[in-house]
This record gives structure tokens, sequence and C-alpha cells, in this order.
């Protein structure tokens, strides 16, 4: 252990042979490891400016939204920034036909309209502290995986027990470098984040799934909620008495915008990642695993599209589950391009021949290592014709919603048959809500025929060895018809039945799970998934086991071999920093992207009715006069811009901040060419996507008149500097709003600082 922390201090006086931009960087190693490298690339700010435990720092304005996207604070009032796509289930779930928040937008004129989204949190890193070397004593190398991690468990109860914590702070240790080293994150989370505003999803997600992971991108993709605190600005559960959250620190925002080869640093919780994966893996997911969840989904995709564009009611119900599923299946696609054209398996393999090299001249390393390569060669061998069954059954299920809600039931089966009702009670209390969800956005027609184009891709794709007899016996009773034997279970299920399921819920706990078990929906699943799990699933995961032991090996001697190259973790949904420049790129010849999009591509993108490309008459009215206020750049409101920066999901809702420490961006999306960066970072076509923090002030501003909001932020101009008035840093109701417009200020000039180097802009 401690060869490999010694690594991770001394690397930044060796060679760097990463990328500039490569890597998603642990924010408390800044200034061991990046800042001179930061700072040549433009940065001017220090690293403790970044993060610091002892005074106020960017790290305190991030917030982790959800667990599933990032958002940041924007000013001394809590106000949140995120993606529209991070905040879409809370706008879905405050939408209805009569009062479509989603088509409409929603402004809340003051705190008292601001809407409360029971369950969604915000979560702040206090502080981030290497626990390796406690976490991993007493490991040996001669133990097995499951002693090794029985004794890391034992030794994270034990860390646990050191600190003292307050009311909603937590303690998490996770896994770095493949279990090589361990570090603890301390937070604190608020549970009253409220919804404050939200364009039309014709600004907020334009260009829907025709634009996503596409560029030129023009997507106004924000969302902006509030956090709430109870008393001494604490955190507190749901209360009207509640008061907006007064931060550590907020993010000024910059109107002076980006230009090419600008700094920009994303600050986020980005969510998984595998840099170091074998050349073995890579050929895997390209050639079988890929493949087949991009079929899968491709398949219910256009079953769902087919009715969503029939139907208004339909299209609302089902969007949020569309951009769902269409998220990765479109990703995936993008990503085996990308890994095809950048070359990646033939750059892992030629890794690999200098790693076997320079093992094969040294003997220890030799001994320890020179086998490693050999042994990934014969598992992945083994691993892959189940990997790609379990991939396709996994997908089956997960793109059946019936057979995916039939799964929840399994648990309380499970429960049921080991006695334990209270566990059955917790479970279906918890799953209450879930299901009440479920069906009011759920059409089983729909389902039905998902099912039945499922069915026939799992019973003629995966391997028959892998099929339960039963199952396959079910289909040939109903005359080898998918749309027989779909017609059958779903005729048959109380399932799909609201009304039925609730009742059946309602029974004693015996009586519930009697009814279940004798429902034909939930008897094919339970006849696949058991025969999938003996067949597919258990061998499986023995070899996975052994592959996740090598990568651990590997990961420690990849560390070993190349001591000159320092090495960034894999993404694992805890606090990171990645580094960049405003760049365009060139996908393929004779194409050239610029960096920059403006709304004069939004007109131009412009179909009228289309629920992808229509536009609200307002903001085409705003383009046509010219009415861009102080957020035009030459005359044009700019949109969205791309950066060099290293992200992958989690990153959502991002700040893209610039070298000042101010809000330039709003981090979204990645192209489409660079989705491969989460397996194969390649700095000439990764690129981030951002929404222009210009393009929002505008639609918040200009188009939805919400210029109280506007009166909360920080506005500067780090380039030009021009003094002209203080910010606000309180939230204001709209009475005061009123009276500010009464009293004329001036909306070309209020707001807008200057703003000195360093991180010092926002409110302490």
């Amino acid at each position: 252990m401690k060869r490999l922390l010694i690594v991770l201090i001394i690397t930044p006086l060796l060679q760097i042979n990463l990328f500039a931009g490569e890597g998603m960087w642990l924010p408390l190693f800044l200034q061991a490891l990046n800042e001179g490298e930061m700072q040549s690339m433009g940065m001017k700010m220090s690293a403790e400016d970044i993060y610091s435990v002892n005074k106020g720092s960017l790290k305190d304005a991030i917030v982790h939204f959800g667990g599933f996207c990032t958002a940041e604070v924007i000013s001394g009032s809590g106000l949140l920034l995120t993606n529209h796509h991070c905040g879409y289930r809370q706008i879905q779930s405050h939408s209805s036909v009569d009062n479509n928040l989603l088509k409409d937008g929603f402004w809340a004129d003051g705190t008292q309209e601001e809407l409360p989204n029971p369950g969604l949190f915000a979560k702040f890193i206090e502080s981030i502290e290497d626990v390796s070397i406690p976490a991993l004593a007493g490991v040996t190398e001669a133990m097995n995986a499951k002693e090794r991690q029985s004794i890391i468990d034992k030794n994270i109860v034990e860390i646990r027990s050191k600190y003292d914590l307050k009311e909603f702070e937590e303690i998490t240790i996770k896994p770095f470098f493949h279990g090589n080293q361990y570090f603890l994150f301390k937070t604190v989370s608020y549970y009253d984040v409220r919804l404050v505003g939200t364009p039309p999803e014709s600004i907020g997600k334009f260009g829907a799934d025709t634009d996503n992971w596409i560029w030129p991108r023009h997507t106004g993709d924000f969302s902006l909620f509030r956090i709430y605190a109870g008393p001494n600005n604490e955190p507190a559960a749901y209360s009207p008495d509640n008061k907006p959250y007064t931060p550590k620190h907020f993010l000024p925002i910059s109107l002076d915008g980006i230009t090419e080869d600008d700094f920009t640093l994303i600050f986020g919780f980005p969510g998984r990642t595998n840099e170091y994966l074998p050349s073995n893996a890579i050929e895997q997911m390209v050639e079988k695993t890929n493949p087949a969840k991009i079929a899968i989904r491709d398949k219910a995709l256009k079953i769902i599209d087919k009715y969503m564009r029939a139907d208004e009611a339909i299209r609302l119900q089902y969007a949020s589950k569309f951009a769902s599923v269409a998220n990765y299946w479109k990703k995936w696609i993008g990503e085996s391009q990308g890994l095809k054209s950048s070359g990646a398996v033939a750059k892992k393999k030629a890794f690999e021949k200098d790693f076997q090299s320079r093992v094969n001249k040294n003997p220890s390393q030799k001994e320890a290592y020179g086998d490693l390569l050999n042994q990934f060669e014969k598992e992945y061998n083994s691993i892959g014709d189940l990997a790609y069954a379990n991939d396709y059954f996994s997908e089956y299920i997960r793109n059946v919603e019936l057979l995916k809600t039939a799964n929840y039931l399994k648990t309380l089966a499970k429960n049921q048959k080991a006695g334990n009702q209270e566990k059955y009670n917790s479970f279906k209390k918890r799953l209450t809500p879930v299901l009440i969800k479920f069906y009011k956005d759920y059409q089983p027609s729909i389902d039905q025929e998902i099912f039945a184009a499922l069915s026939q891709m799992y019973f003629e794709n995966v391997d028959s060895k892998h099929i339960n007899p039963a199952a396959k016996e079910k289909l040939l009773r109903n005359g080898n018809s998918y749309e027989k034997f779909a017609a059958s279970i779903f005729g048959q299920t109380f399932i799909k039945d609201e009304s039925k399921m609730m009742a059946t819920l309602d029974l004693p706990m015996d009586e519930a799970v009697k009814t279940i078990e004798a429902d034909p929906l939930f008897q094919y699943l339970n006849e696949i998934a058991d025969y999938h799990k003996e067949k597919v699933g258990i061998p499986k995961n023995e070899i996975q086991s052994r592959i996740d032991v090598l990568m651990r090996k590997f990961m420690k001697a990849q560390m070993e071999v190349f001591p000159d190259e320092k090495f960034y973790p894999d993404a694992n949904s805890t606090m990171r920093v990645t580094y960049g420049q405003v760049k365009g790129y060139e996908p393929r010849d004779a194409v050239h992207y610029n960096a920059q999009t403006y709304l004069d591509g939004v007109i131009q993108k412009y179909v009228p009715g289309d629920y992808e490309f229509d536009l609200p008459k307002k903001l085409i009215s705003l383009h046509e006069q010219k009415d861009y206020g102080q957020y035009a750049q030459d005359g044009k409101i700019p949109v969205c811009f791309l950066g060099t920066n290293h992200t992958t999901g989690g990153n959502s809702g991002s700040p893209a901040i610039d070298a000042y420490g101010n809000l330039v961006g709003l981090n979204f999306d990645r192209v489409w060419e660079g989705t491969m960066s989460d397996f194969n970072y390649d700095p000439s076509i990764c690129r981030n996507i951002m929404v222009d923090t210009r393009y929002i002030l505008f639609i918040v501003d200009k188009f939805a008149g919400a210029s109280h909001l506007i009166d909360e932020m920080k506005l500067v101009r780090p380039k030009s500097a021009p003094v002209i008035s203080k910010p606000a840093t309180k939230v204001m109701d709209s009475k005061l709003k009123n009276k500010r417009r009464r009293k004329g200020v001036p909306r070309e000039s209020k707001h807008v600082m200057p703003e000195t180097q360093g991180a010092s802009g926002g409110g302490y």
C-alpha cells in the first residue's frame, strides 16, 4: 500500500503521459498532482480555491443532486442549477394534461410558489480523507477475495465508529483503483429541495432524442431548484417554516462567456468508468454485449415511439421512460463506433505488449505479474457467451415493464418463504408508492406488444441451453406465435391491473403471496429467472469474481511497472474534478465542428408542430426582434459549447467553471463519437457538451420574465471587468421584485461586477 501512495505523491515530478484534459481527479490531490498543469492551461485559481476544508471553496457550491446528477448553488439563497433532464421526473410529477409543466414550463413567482419534491435531496461533501492504511490493515496477498473483503469490511466498521456524526451527516467509504486504495467521504444532505423554474421542454429538451449525444447542439438543458433549511441553516425535513439555505459558497456567473482554448473545469459526481480494462474486455464489449443491448432497446423504442407520436396523453406518460431507455441505447451505439474508429483494442494490445516486455525484464515483477494477461484471456474466453446471455436477459426484463414489476414481487415472495413478516411489510411499504407511480404512466397494450417482440428476440438469439424448456413449451402451446403467447400471458395476469394489485397487497402475507404465485406472468418470470440464475448468473459471477481479482492485481501492476505515469481512479459516483479547454473537433474527413452554437441555429432547426423541434412563439419573437438584453455576444445569443473535459453519466448538471472560478456553462452531454471515453479517452474526438450560461440567463430573464431570479445571482465580467453595481445575495419575493420594476432599475446594467482572480466571488 505504501508503494501505491508514494506513486501518487511523486508522479508530478515525473514525465506525464496522460493527455491534457484526461482524467477524473480527486479534488484533495489537485495541489500535488494537477495544479501546475491546470495553471499552464490557463487556470488563475489555486488548488485550495477549488477544494478546502478550512474555508469556503468551489466544492461547497457543488451538490450530488438526488444521487444521480450534479447541481451547483448559484445564489446566496440556496438557488440550485442543474439539467432539465436531471429534474425531469420532478417536473413530470407536478404535471398533468391540464397543468403540463413539461410542455409549458414553470417559474415560481416568489418562494411561496416553489414546489416541494418528496425524496429529492442535495448532498454536500464536507471532507475527503485517504483511509487506505486502516482499511487494508491485516490484508495479505495470500488471502482469497472473500477473506480479503471480510477483513476490509471489519476495518471499515472500525473506521466509521470513530466519527461522531450529527443528524443528516453520513460517512461513505469507497474502494479506488480496483480495491487498492480506500477513501472516506463525509457528507451532509438537505432533504427539502423545491422546484423553482424550468423552461418548456421545447427549450429544455429541444432536439430530444434525435439530437441526444449529437453536435451541433441547441438544447437549453437546465432547471432551477432551491435548497431549504431548518433552524440554524441546518438540514430539516420539509416544512412550510423552512427558509432558503445560506451556502458556504455560491458560484458567480460570467457574462463574458468563453472563447476557443479557454480553460474549463468540471466539478461533479461522475458515475462509472473503466479506463484500465484489458483488450479482451473491450473486444467482448464491441463484438458481443453492446450489439445485444442495442438491438433489444431499438425494438422497444420503435414500439413506444409509434404510440407516443399518435397520442399526446401517451407521449406525456411515456416521455421520461422513453428518454431513459433511449439515452443508453444511443450511447452504446456511439461508444462501439468510437472504440472501433479510435483503435481502442489495438491501443490496449500495444500497451499490454509493452507491459509484458517490461515485466519479463524484471524478475520480481515477472514472478508476480508474468501470467496476468494470459489469465485474462482465459477468463474472458470463458465468460463471453454467458455475458451475452446475461445482458440479453437483463435487457429483456428491464424493457418489459410488467416483467420488471413482477420481479419486485419476487422479493415479497422470498420474504414470505423465509417467514419474515417484518421484512415483508418493510418492502411492501417501500414498494407501494413505486407501484402507484408505475400505474399512473402505464399502458398494458403497449407493454404487451413489447413483450411479444422482445420474447421473440430472447428465444431466437440466446442459446437454447440458457432458456428454461418450460418457457419454450408455453410458446409451443400458443402455436409458436409470439403475439398469441403475449396475449395469453397479459390476458390472465392481474399484475397489469392497479386495483387488483393493490387489493392483493392488502391481503395477509400468506394469502397475498399465494395469489402472486398463481399468476401466469409471475410463474413465467420465475421459470426463466430461476433457470437463468442457475445456468448463466451463477457461473458468470464466479468467472467475474476471478476477473475482479485479476483487475485489482493488474491495476497495482500498472502503477508499479509504469512508475513515470500518474494514474487517476475510475469514476464511482464520488466527487471529482476534470479540467480541459474549449475546443471544436473533426469527427471525420473534411468535417470540422466549431466549439460554439447560437440561437440562430435553434431557429434553423425549428419544425412547427414537431415534438422534438417545435419552439415557443415568444422565443421566435425574441430572435426576430434581436431582444437579447445583456446576454448577447457579437449580436448573437450563445446556446451551447464544447470542451475537452473528461465526463460521464453523473456529470449531468455539473458546472463548467472558468479560469477565475465563475460559472460559464452547464454540462449535460457528450458528443456521440466520444462516448467511448468511459473506456478510452481520445483527445481528438472526446468532447463534453455544455449549455452556455448566457443562454440560461437569457431564457430566465427575457423569455420567462423571471428577473427576480436574476436579481439573486451574482453576474460578473472577469475579462472585460466594468464596474457597475452590487449584486443581490438574497431571494426576493414578488412584492420586492415589482417594487424594483416600479423604480425603473435598468435591465442592461444591474448586477454585473468585475471579478478578480481566485474563487472568492461567492457568498461565504
